[in-house]
């Protein structure tokens, strides 16, 4: 793990890191997140009977719009030319809920970690918005990086 914050200036400020010196390389992340609920709710995620429609495919882009909104969301994060956002929700009987993953790429001077945790997280936030009338208690757990590759840091892999 690296001691210095690239988000602080010498005076102790928040800024936004020069990345202008950086090579532009092939970067990529996978981020994962879970939506734990019940059997009965992930029944109706299942069957496609949720009052507000195609949870999964609502979800699915939603978590591609936050990882293009990135840069808007989150104060420091570089707007980037992401060339790939693609999620995948699958029903789990065995949380029981919904796994979510987000790969991000885009060739680069800065990487796309907080785009993937973005998307993951939207997906995440959109399938207990549609499923909410069925469920309030659902947990949103697991937010994590799995992965990343690209980039002077090199390869980091979740263990």
């Amino acid at each position: 793990m690296t001691d210095k914050l690239t988000h602080f200036d010498a005076a102790g400020q928040a800024h936004m890191v020069d990345v202008s010196q950086k090579a532009v390389t092939a970067r990529e992340a996978v981020a994962e997140a879970r939506v734990i609920m019940t059997p009965e709710t992930l029944a109706l995620v299942e069957a496609g009977s949720a009052k507000k429609g195609d949870v999964l495919g609502v979800a699915r882009l939603a978590g591609i719009m936050g990882a293009k909104k990135t840069a808007d969301l989150i104060p420091l994060c570089h707007p980037l030319p992401i060339t790939k956002v693609a999620l995948e929700l699958e029903p789990d009987a065995g949380l029981p809920g919904v796994r979510i993953t987000a790969t991000v790429r885009t060739s680069g001077q800065t990487g796309v970690e907080m785009e993937a945790l973005t998307a993951v997280t939207t997906a995440a936030l959109t399938v207990y918005d549609m499923l909410k009338a069925a469920e309030k208690g659902m947990r949103i757990e697991g937010v994590r990086l799995l992965a990343k590759s690209g980039g002077k840091s090199g390869d980091f892999r979740a263990e």
